[in-house]
């Protein structure tokens, strides 16, 4: 799919939240959830995209992956205080569990979620 130029992946093992459902989605989720805070202008953020479809494959059942576009919903990237993007942050409980901000290769980011689950 294509959007404004840019390649989009459309997956369903990956949704996109926003204000109105991040608390359903990610703070009232029984599973671990990693969120995505990114932007469409952000270089780094359409790098690392098709890696986290194929981590939402490879953890599914474990853990669940959103992504929020900081332009869409700035007062929760206020909220959770992101700062540079893409900023991944793990909910566990409801809670922020970790934080990792940057684009990182592929084995960081499943260090990173191995760590929460």
């Amino acid at each position: 799919m294509f959007r404004s130029g840019v390649s989009v992946i459309v997956s369903e093992s990956v949704s996109h939240v926003g204000d109105a459902d991040f608390e359903q989605e990610v703070l009232n989720c029984a599973e671990p959830v990693l969120v995505d805070f990114w932007a469409e202008w952000c270089e780094p953020c359409k790098r690392i995209e098709p890696i986290l479809h194929d981590l939402a494959e490879q953890y599914e059942g474990k853990l669940r992956i959103a992504k929020v576009n900081v332009e869409a919903s700035p007062a929760l990237a206020s909220k959770f205080q992101v700062r540079g993007l893409p900023t991944f942050i793990i909910f566990k409980g409801g809670q922020v569990h970790d934080t990792q901000i940057g684009a990182v290769s592929r084995m960081q980011l499943t260090r990173f979620i191995d760590r929460a689950i």
